[in-house]
C-alpha cells in the first residue's frame, strides 16, 4: 500500500501532516468537554448581521442567489474600500486592490502560492497560526522561523512582554528572503505589535526588498492600553504589504468563512489571478450581508453604537476573569493585549499529574489528560511552533475566552476542582 500511495500523492504534500485540530476535534466529539480550545464564540452573532443575511435571501433581486464577481461582490468590495480608505488615509481601488476569499485561510493560501517560488525563504514569527508553514512548503518555499521570547518568566506577564530579538530577526533576512508574515494581534499569544516593533520589521523589509504579509484578522479585538497599527500605513510599506482580514473575527461569524486581502495592485493581482482560476467566488448572500454590516460599522465606528467597541467591552472582563482564575490555580497566564485567546503556563500543575497514559509532548499530553479526565479542552501551544522550536511551547496551553459567562463559569469550576484534587 505504501508504494502505491507514493505514486498517488503529490510531492508537494511531502512532510505535510495532519494539524492539531484533527485529533482534538475528534477528541472533543468523543468526550464532549467544556470547549475552550477552538476559537469561536458560543454566543449569538449580532442581530444586524443575521438580519442582513435574511434580507439578502428574501430580496426580489434573484441575482443575489447566483454567482457574483469572482474577486468580490461589488457591494462588499466597495464597503471594504470605504472602510480601509479611511483607516489607511489613501484611496483603495475596490476593483483592483481588494480580493474577497473563502475565509482568511484562503487569503493566506492565495498570497503565498501566488508569490512564493521554490527556494524562496519566508520568515515566520513564532508562535504562528498553523497554516503558514504547510502552505509555504507546498509552494516550494523554505520557512525560516524566528520566535518571540518572554522578557520575564515570573510575576504578571503580558503579551507585550514577548518580544523579538532585533539581531536574531535581522539575521534571518538574506538574499533569498521573499516574504515575512506578521500576525497582529497574534494568535495564540494575543500580542499587539507596537509601532516601533513594526518599524523595525519595515526597515528590514525595505532594506532587503521583502514582501510583508500582515495577518490582521483580530484587528478589531484590541484592549485598552494597546493600539492596532497597520503596517501598510508606515512610510514606504504600502507598496510591499498585503493585509488579510476576516469577517468571521470581525462579526463573530466564523462559520461564514469570508475573508479578504488588500494591497497595491502590483501585488494583489497575483492572488486575484490564482483565486479566479482555481477557486472562484464566495457565497453571494453572505457577501451581501457582510457588506451591510461593514456599512453600518463604518458609520458607527468609534461611537457607543459600534459593535466592534461593544465586543471589546464585552471580551475584556472575560479575559480578566480567566486570567484571575488561572492565576489562582498556578496556571500562570500571559494576559493578551488583543484577540480572544490566552496562553497559560501549566508546567507547575502538570508536574503533579501522571501523564504517562497520553502521547506526545508535555503540552499535548496535558491537554488530552485535561480533556479526558476533567472535561475541559484547551490547545497545546507547541503546535504553533516549528519542529525545531516545539520545546519553546511545551509548557503552555491556549484557552479561548470569547465564550458565554456560563461556559467560563463551568471552566473555572473545573480548574478550581483540579487544584483542590492535587492538594
Amino acid at each position: 500500500m505504501s508504494s502505491r500511495t507514493s505514486h498517488v500523492v503529490a510531492d508537494r504534500l511531502n512532510g505535510i501532516q495532519e494539524n492539531v485540530w484533527v485529533e482534538l476535534i475528534e477528541l472533543a466529539k468523543e468526550v464532549k468537554p467544556v470547549n475552550l480550545g477552538q476559537g469561536f464564540p458560543d454566543f449569538a452573532a449580532p442581530e444586524f448581521i443575521t438580519k442582513a443575511l435574511r434580507d439578502a435571501l428574501k430580496q426580489p433581486d434573484i441575482f443575489l442567489n447566483q454567482y457574483t464577481r469572482s474577486y468580490g461582490h461589488p457591494r462588499l468590495v466597495n464597503a471594504l474600500s470605504k472602510l480601509y480608505s479611511k483607516l489607511l488615509c489613501r484611496e483603495l481601488d475596490p476593483l483592483n486592490e481588494i480580493l474577497v476569499t473563502i475565509g482568511a485561510d484562503e487569503a493566506i493560501y492565495c498570497t503565498i502560492m501566488a508569490l512564493v517560488n521554490p527556494g524562496d525563504e519566508v520568515i515566520i514569527i513564532e508562535p504562528f497560526f498553523d497554516i503558514y508553514e504547510p502552505v509555504t512548503k507546498m509552494a516550494g518555499g523554505i520557512p525560516v522561523f524566528v520566535p518571540l521570547r518572554p522578557k520575564k518568566t515570573h510575576g504578571p506577564i503580558s503579551s507585550a512582554d514577548w518580544v523579538l530579538d532585533p539581531k536574531e530577526l535581522a539575521s534571518k533576512f538574506t538574499n533569498k528572503t521573499k516574504m515575512i508574515i506578521v500576525n497582529t494581534p497574534n494568535n495564540p499569544l494575543g500580542k499587539v505589535f507596537t509601532r516601533s516593533e513594526l518599524e523595525m520589521i519595515a526597515e528590514l523589509c525595505k532594506k532587503h526588498n521583502v514582501i510583508c504579509v500582515m495577518d490582521e484578522v483580530y484587528e478589531w479585538l484590541v484592549f485598552k492600553g494597546s493600539e492596532h497599527i497597520r503596517m501598510a500605513t508606515l512610510p514606504g510599506m504600502w507598496e510591499r504589504t498585503l493585509t488579510i482580514g476576516s469577517a468571521g473575527k470581525t462579526f463573530s461569524i466564523t462559520g461564514w468563512k469570508i475573508g479578504w486581502l488588500y494591497g497595491p495592485r502590483e501585488l494583489t493581482k497575483f492572488p486575484q489571478l490564482l483565486h479566479e482560476n482555481c477557486i472562484s467566488s464566495c457565497a453571494t448572500p453572505l457577501q451581501e450581508a457582510i457588506a451591510v454590516g461593514l456599512e453600518i460599522e463604518n458609520e458607527h465606528m468609534g461611537t457607543p453604537e459600534s459593535y466592534w467597541r461593544d465586543l471589546v467591552d464585552t471580551l475584556e472582563p472575560k479575559r480578566d476573569r480567566m486570567a484571575k482564575f488561572l492565576t489562582t490555580v498556578g496556571m500562570a497566564p500571559t494576559v493578551p493585549e488583543g484577540g480572544y485567546f490566552m496562553m497559560a503556563d501549566v508546567s507547575e500543575i502538570a508536574s503533579k499529574i501522571d501523564l504517562d497514559a497520553e502521547t506526545g509532548m508535555k503540552d499535548y499530553r496535558f491537554v488530552k489528560w485535561l480533556c479526558r479526565n476533567k472535561k475541559l479542552q484547551g490547545i497545546p501551544i507547541s503546535a504553533f511552533y516549528c519542529n525545531e522550536h516545539r520545546n519553546l511551547g511545551e509548557n503552555f496551553i491556549r484557552f479561548c475566552f470569547c465564550k458565554e459567562e456560563t461556559t467560563l463559569e463551568k471552566a473555572e469550576q473545573i480548574i478550581m476542582d483540579l487544584k483542590n484534587s492535587l492538594l
